[in-house]
């Protein structure tokens, strides 16, 4: 088997001025690019979500680099003074924890006032937890949304989802460990048997990939107390367009049989629409009917 070729060297090539945007690893530290290494080895200022976390990163890989925490706790103080840098044509790099910045991580602000400023802002890419997990899961991958965070409660949490159901496309979502049952449930109970995926610990050498129907998932005891980063991927509803008359079909037979909340739910789970339209419409329903 042929040997393959050593990594290029680090580049000497000058810097320009601006904003650089740089994605770090998720968890094995091989993957960061090489355009990454040079942008934090020659940047003048380097902006990190959590110093302790990137330091360990720059100590890999023996670059020394004075870090600064920039997060949404220190972002009203820390804007003005990085935006006054980099009018004076430092190079600025901010890296989040793991990840690419502003993928659920900080960023959004500085980036949006450093373009109103008319500075220079370069995407530097690499690993994403979310694209990992996609590439992984097994569903469409030709339409997806990245949803982010589901919110923590349950109530708001079944909300989010219902308006997220009608989306032809796979989902994409971020959960702590303490909330992934709990978010499958809701999901299950909203999306019905979709297809899914829950990915753990991406990169990382406890990496694993579950994949299944979502009741199958939110019953498997796994989830009760898992560990680690996770992904959950949820694929697309049906592809067969619903026409107006299936739903109000559909939910007069199940008002036959059902409460109004229980048959709203029933038929926003075999049609994929959200359970509060399905739910007014029912209320319609029942007082045409009197």
């Amino acid at each position: 088997m042929s040997r393959l070729p050593d990594p290029p060297p680090l580049s000497d090539a000058p810097l320009a001025p601006g904003l650089y945007l740089v994605a770090t690893p998720i968890g094995n530290l091989r993957d960061i690019t090489l355009r990454a290494l040079d942008v934090l080895n020659a940047c003048d200022l380097l902006l990190a979500e959590d110093t302790r976390v990137s330091g360990k990163l720059l100590a890999a890989y023996q670059i020394s680099k004075r870090l600064e925490r920039y997060d949404e706790h220190v972002a009203d103080r820390a804007t003005p003074r990085i935006l006054e840098r980099l009018e004076a044509g430092e190079r600025v790099a901010l890296v989040s924890d793991a990840g690419t910045p502003m993928v659920s991580d900080p960023g959004y602000r500085l980036a949006k006032e450093a373009i109103a400023a008319g500075h220079a802002v370069y995407p530097i890419p690499g690993a994403s937890a979310a694209l990992a997990a996609l590439t992984l899961a097994g569903l469409p991958t030709d339409r997806f949304l990245f949803a982010g965070f589901p919110p923590p409660k349950s109530a708001a949490r079944k909300t989010f989802f219902e308006e997220l159901a009608p989306v032809r496309a796979t989902l994409i979502f971020y959960e702590g460990a303490s909330r992934v049952a709990d978010s499958l449930a809701d999901m299950a109970a909203v999306f019905g048997p979709r297809e899914a995926a829950v990915a753990r610990e991406l990169t990382k050498l406890y990496e694993t990939c579950i994949r299944g129907p979502l009741d199958v998932l939110a019953a498997d005891p796994r989830f009760e107390s898992p560990k680690g980063e996770i992904v959950i991927l949820v694929g697309p509803g049906s592809e067969k367009p619903v026409q107006a008359g299936d739903a109000e079909s559909a939910l007069r037979e199940a008002m036959a049989r059902l409460p109004l909340g229980e048959a709203a739910s029933e038929v926003a789970k075999a049609l994929g629409l959200p359970r509060r339209d399905l739910y007014r419409q029912a209320l319609a329903l029942k007082d045409g009917a009197k």
